[in-house]
């Protein structure tokens, strides 16, 4: 009878992943990045930003090779903006912040050899946090983790767009 139940247990699993493969499921950034670009150059207007590492190092894991010369480059990336802000929510009675607003904005733009392959895009994302002065350490901890996840978020939603270029 045990043996029973692991051969239908085996064969629901199986059944399932032949499913999934079968509809086109894909893990999320596992697309793979079409032709032309196998060799962009990369424009940042910083290259120590959170986004920009990030996005460098999405773009080579994807299998994008990053041209250090734009004339050898199949594709060229520009990020034209990529931008961090901080604006005060809520004050106390005794005029402190007591929350945050983060919004981290970033446009990039992709151009071929001969046309333009992706006009401008801006993304943005926001996240508010609360702020306690007696902490000031951990929130400016929490406040770097927030800045560095919407890098992520970005690099992602950027390679989306990428990946649906043709």
């Amino acid at each position: 009878m045990a043996i029973n139940m692991r051969v239908r247990r085996g064969i629901l699993v199986l059944g399932g992943a032949v499913a999934l493969s079968g509809c086109g499921f894909r893990l999320a950034g596992s697309e793979p990045l079409p032709g032309v670009l196998a060799r962009p150059y990369l424009s940042l207007k910083d290259p120590y930003t959170d986004f920009s590492r990030e996005f460098e190092h999405q773009l080579k894991s994807a299998g994008a090779t990053i041209q250090e010369v734009r004339a050898n480059s199949t594709a060229y990336i520009d990020v034209s903006k990529d931008l961090v802000e901080q604006r005060t929510l809520s004050v106390s009675a005794t005029n402190i912040p007591t929350e945050y607003e983060l919004t981290y904005t970033v446009t990039f733009a992709v151009q071929g050899t001969d046309k333009q392959l992706l006009a401008p895009q801006t993304i943005s994302l926001s996240q508010d946090y609360s702020f306690q002065e007696n902490a000031l350490l951990a929130k400016e901890h929490e406040a770097d983790i927030l800045r560095q996840q919407m890098a992520r978020d970005l690099v992602a939603i950027a390679m989306r767009r990428l990946t649906s270029l043709k």
